[in-house]
């Protein structure tokens, strides 16, 4: 842990070597995302609620999957754009040093740019907090946290079945901009405005909703259920099934020979 701050140090100076740049680009992801935010506002000028969730609600929502999704294109962004290691002969060193490639990985593209991003979400959770009317005491506290974690993990799922993929295909798959940015942008609603089919899809399949839905439930009063709230964790699980296809996909990796 001490030399992953290492390298997470090292990474950060590198990129405040050029300010201007550095600077630009934050502000240019703060941006992508504010156009998301202004959709929302101008939807809720228009009607009071959407499916019963008032504006401030929606708010906290989106926050927390914005927060989630920022930290870890932020921290796990190696995984993210894996095919790059894969076509230029990168990841033959990486399987070669005597480290765990997953550390590697993980410390080979670090973007501290998205917290362009991750200022919007702290944004938007400052002002949903205390106008969406909740009563707030330490479960609830708690559950916020536990949303933040388990969608930390869910989305680092994600980009390692992405990275673990990319072995079979070599360029990746573009359907899994679904699974990682899309779910930013459908986390932006409650999951249950979308059907109960997507519902259900993203409950068992793609456990998105175990960490943006059903603890927010329990988080605005929709639920007295305070198992609720735990349901986050299992997001971590959907981690294994992920990282075993990752490893099966190292085991039959053939070096490019680049």
């Amino acid at each position: 842990m001490k030399l992953y701050f290492k390298y997470v140090s090292m990474i950060l100076k590198c990129q405040m070597q050029y300010k201007a740049s550095f600077i630009m680009t934050t502000i240019g992801q703060f941006l992508v995302s504010f156009t998301t935010f202004i959709g929302v506002y101008f939807m809720f000028s228009r009607f009071n609620t959407v499916d019963g969730f008032t504006f401030s609600e929606v708010l906290l929502c989106f926050s927390v999957v914005l927060m989630a999704f920022s930290l870890t294109e932020c921290f796990v962004r190696g995984f993210d754009v894996f095919p790059r290691l894969i076509k230029s002969g990168d990841l033959d060193r990486i399987l070669v040093r005597p480290r765990n490639e997953i550390f590697q990985v993980l410390t080979s593209n670090i973007d501290f740019s998205r917290f362009g991003r991750l200022f919007q979400a702290v944004l938007m959770l400052c002002y949903a907090i205390p106008t969406s009317g909740i009563a707030w005491n330490l479960s609830k506290v708690i559950t916020l946290i536990i949303m933040l974690i388990g969608g930390i993990a869910v989305f680092s799922a994600l980009f390692v079945l992405y990275a673990g993929i990319s072995f079979f295909t070599i360029e990746g798959l573009e359907f899994m901009n679904i699974f990682t940015d899309g779910i930013r942008e459908f986390g932006k609603y409650p999951l249950s405005i979308y059907g109960e089919g997507v519902l259900r899809f993203l409950t068992y399949v793609v456990p998105i909703a175990l960490f943006q839905y059903y603890p927010f439930l329990y988080l605005i009063g929709r639920s007295n259920n305070i198992g609720l709230m735990f349901l986050p964790f299992i997001g971590f699980l959907f981690l294994i099934p992920c990282y075993i296809f990752f490893k099966f996909g190292v085991r039959k990796y053939k070096s490019t020979g680049s």
